[in-house]
Protein backbone atom coordinates (compact mmCIF):
# COMPACT_ATOMS: atom_id res chain seq x y z
CA UNK A 1 0.00 0.00 0.00
CA UNK A 2 1.35 3.99 -0.98
CA UNK A 3 1.25 6.04 1.52
CA UNK A 4 -1.38 8.10 0.00
CA UNK A 5 -3.20 5.33 0.42
CA UNK A 6 -2.25 4.29 3.79
CA UNK A 7 -2.93 8.23 4.78
CA UNK A 8 -6.77 8.36 3.24
CA UNK A 9 -7.39 4.89 4.96
CA UNK A 10 -5.95 6.09 8.61
CA UNK A 11 -8.09 9.36 7.67
CA UNK A 12 -10.91 7.45 7.33
CA UNK A 13 -10.32 5.39 10.41
CA UNK A 14 -9.89 8.04 12.30
CA UNK A 15 -13.64 10.24 11.58
CA UNK A 16 -15.88 7.91 13.22
CA UNK A 17 -13.61 7.38 15.86
CA UNK A 18 -13.09 11.13 16.59
CA UNK A 19 -17.28 11.33 16.48
CA UNK A 20 -18.28 8.27 18.54
CA UNK A 21 -14.97 10.16 21.03
CA UNK A 22 -17.06 13.37 21.29
CA UNK A 23 -20.48 11.44 21.53
CA UNK A 24 -19.54 9.06 24.68
CA UNK A 25 -18.21 12.32 26.27
CA UNK A 26 -21.66 14.45 25.68
CA UNK A 27 -23.53 11.84 26.75
CA UNK A 28 -21.94 11.82 29.62
CA UNK A 29 -22.77 15.10 30.54
CA UNK A 30 -26.49 13.83 30.80
CA UNK A 31 -26.74 11.11 33.39
CA UNK A 32 -29.98 8.66 33.17
CA UNK A 33 -31.30 11.34 30.12
CA UNK A 34 -31.43 14.29 32.32
CA UNK A 35 -29.72 17.85 32.29
CA UNK A 36 -30.46 18.56 36.13
CA UNK A 37 -27.39 16.83 37.10
CA UNK A 38 -25.32 18.96 34.72
CA UNK A 39 -27.08 21.64 36.12
CA UNK A 40 -26.34 20.96 40.01
CA UNK A 41 -23.37 20.20 39.35
CA UNK A 42 -23.38 16.41 40.18
CA UNK A 43 -21.03 15.28 37.15
CA UNK A 44 -17.50 13.70 38.04
CA UNK A 45 -14.41 16.00 37.38
CA UNK A 46 -13.39 13.64 34.60
CA UNK A 47 -16.73 14.14 32.63
CA UNK A 48 -15.96 18.44 33.08
CA UNK A 49 -12.50 17.89 31.74
CA UNK A 50 -14.01 17.09 28.33
CA UNK A 51 -11.21 14.42 27.35
CA UNK A 52 -13.84 12.64 24.72
CA UNK A 53 -15.17 15.79 22.81
CA UNK A 54 -11.17 17.65 23.34
CA UNK A 55 -8.86 15.26 23.86
CA UNK A 56 -9.90 12.15 21.59
CA UNK A 57 -12.53 13.96 19.43
CA UNK A 58 -11.47 17.43 18.28
CA UNK A 59 -7.91 17.04 18.90
CA UNK A 60 -8.08 13.85 16.54
CA UNK A 61 -10.06 15.24 14.26
CA UNK A 62 -8.45 18.41 12.81
CA UNK A 63 -4.99 15.87 11.86
CA UNK A 64 -7.72 13.51 10.42
CA UNK A 65 -8.82 16.47 7.67
CA UNK A 66 -5.32 17.43 7.04
CA UNK A 67 -4.00 13.51 6.88
CA UNK A 68 -6.84 12.78 4.55
CA UNK A 69 -6.03 16.17 2.59
CA UNK A 70 -2.43 14.53 2.54
CA UNK A 71 -3.62 11.12 0.43
CA UNK A 72 -5.14 13.27 -2.27
CA UNK A 73 -3.42 13.83 -5.30
CA UNK A 74 -2.42 17.52 -5.49
CA UNK A 75 -0.38 19.88 -3.69
CA UNK A 76 -0.44 18.28 -0.37
CA UNK A 77 0.20 14.36 -1.34
CA UNK A 78 4.02 15.73 -1.83
CA UNK A 79 7.13 15.38 1.07
CA UNK A 80 5.97 18.47 2.45
CA UNK A 81 2.46 17.12 3.13
CA UNK A 82 3.47 14.37 4.64
CA UNK A 83 6.01 15.98 6.66
CA UNK A 84 3.20 18.13 8.14
CA UNK A 85 1.15 15.16 8.88
CA UNK A 86 3.98 14.14 10.96
CA UNK A 87 3.44 16.72 13.43
CA UNK A 88 -0.60 16.85 12.88
CA UNK A 89 -0.52 13.02 13.96
CA UNK A 90 1.63 14.15 16.98
CA UNK A 91 -1.49 16.57 17.81
CA UNK A 92 -3.90 13.76 17.15
CA UNK A 93 -1.40 11.60 19.43
CA UNK A 94 -1.49 14.19 22.56
CA UNK A 95 -5.16 14.04 22.06
CA UNK A 96 -5.59 10.67 22.32
CA UNK A 97 -3.54 10.08 25.25
CA UNK A 98 -4.95 13.17 27.12
CA UNK A 99 -8.57 11.36 26.52
CA UNK A 100 -7.08 8.31 27.22
CA UNK A 101 -5.61 9.09 31.06
CA UNK A 102 -8.79 11.07 31.42
CA UNK A 103 -10.81 7.91 31.00
CA UNK A 104 -8.83 6.11 33.04
CA UNK A 105 -9.24 8.13 35.72
CA UNK A 106 -12.87 8.31 35.72
CA UNK A 107 -12.84 4.52 35.93
CA UNK A 108 -11.09 4.31 38.86
CA UNK A 109 -12.45 7.45 40.94
CA UNK A 110 -16.03 6.21 39.84
CA UNK A 111 -19.30 7.89 39.26
CA UNK A 112 -20.59 10.77 41.22
CA UNK A 113 -24.20 9.55 42.37
CA UNK A 114 -26.31 9.56 45.37
CA UNK A 115 -25.45 7.01 48.22
CA UNK A 116 -26.21 5.78 51.48
CA UNK A 117 -29.42 5.78 53.62
CA UNK A 118 -28.40 9.52 54.56
CA UNK A 119 -28.64 10.70 50.65
CA UNK A 120 -25.01 11.96 50.66
CA UNK A 121 -23.78 12.94 46.85
CA UNK A 122 -20.41 11.96 45.94
CA UNK A 123 -17.67 9.13 45.13
CA UNK A 124 -18.64 5.88 47.32
CA UNK A 125 -15.85 3.94 44.78
CA UNK A 126 -12.90 6.54 44.86
CA UNK A 127 -10.21 4.73 47.11
CA UNK A 128 -11.26 2.05 47.32
CA UNK A 129 -9.36 -1.33 47.19
CA UNK A 130 -12.41 -3.44 46.31
CA UNK A 131 -12.63 -3.72 42.59
CA UNK A 132 -16.05 -2.15 41.78
CA UNK A 133 -16.27 -2.56 37.96
CA UNK A 134 -15.29 -6.45 38.06
CA UNK A 135 -18.13 -6.60 41.12
CA UNK A 136 -21.39 -5.31 39.80
CA UNK A 137 -23.01 -6.00 43.24
CA UNK A 138 -21.77 -2.98 44.50
CA UNK A 139 -23.35 -1.26 41.55
CA UNK A 140 -26.46 -0.40 43.65
CA UNK A 141 -24.77 1.57 46.14
CA UNK A 142 -25.53 4.50 44.26
CA UNK A 143 -29.12 5.05 44.31
CA UNK A 144 -29.35 8.27 42.05
CA UNK A 145 -29.05 8.63 38.90
CA UNK A 146 -30.66 5.76 37.85
CA UNK A 147 -27.85 2.92 36.54
CA UNK A 148 -25.21 5.61 36.41
CA UNK A 149 -22.67 3.02 37.84
CA UNK A 150 -23.27 0.84 34.47
CA UNK A 151 -23.39 4.44 32.10
CA UNK A 152 -20.51 5.52 33.51
CA UNK A 153 -18.29 2.77 33.23
CA UNK A 154 -19.97 1.66 29.56
CA UNK A 155 -18.68 5.38 28.07
CA UNK A 156 -15.45 5.74 29.81
CA UNK A 157 -15.06 2.15 29.11
CA UNK A 158 -15.42 3.19 25.19
CA UNK A 159 -13.29 6.22 25.50
CA UNK A 160 -10.45 3.98 26.62
CA UNK A 161 -11.08 1.59 23.84
CA UNK A 162 -11.74 4.61 21.19
CA UNK A 163 -8.75 6.94 22.33
CA UNK A 164 -6.41 3.72 22.12
CA UNK A 165 -7.32 2.79 18.93
CA UNK A 166 -7.22 6.80 17.96
CA UNK A 167 -3.43 6.77 19.06
CA UNK A 168 -2.24 3.79 17.11
CA UNK A 169 -3.63 5.02 13.68
CA UNK A 170 -2.28 8.25 14.69
CA UNK A 171 1.38 6.54 15.33
CA UNK A 172 1.07 4.79 12.17
CA UNK A 173 0.55 7.85 10.43
CA UNK A 174 3.94 9.36 11.75
CA UNK A 175 5.79 6.43 10.29
CA UNK A 176 3.72 6.62 7.08
CA UNK A 177 4.39 10.20 7.23
CA UNK A 178 7.99 9.70 7.83
CA UNK A 179 8.10 7.32 4.78
CA UNK A 180 6.36 9.39 2.85
CA UNK A 181 8.59 12.04 3.45
CA UNK A 182 11.89 10.26 2.68
CA UNK A 183 10.93 7.98 0.30
CA UNK A 184 8.48 10.68 -1.61
CA UNK A 185 4.66 10.15 -1.30
CA UNK A 186 2.95 7.92 -3.81
CA UNK A 187 -0.99 8.30 -4.04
Amino acid sequence: MCTGKCARFIAWSLYPLSIISITCNIILLFPDWKVKYALDHQLTPEVMLMGGLCGGGLAVLAPALFIHLTGRKGCCANRCGMFLSIGFSAIGVAGAIYCFVVAIFGLVNGPHCRYSMFSIWGRPFQGSSEGYLTDQSQWSTCAEPKNVVAFHVGLFCTLVLVSSLEMALCLCQMINGLVGCICGAKT
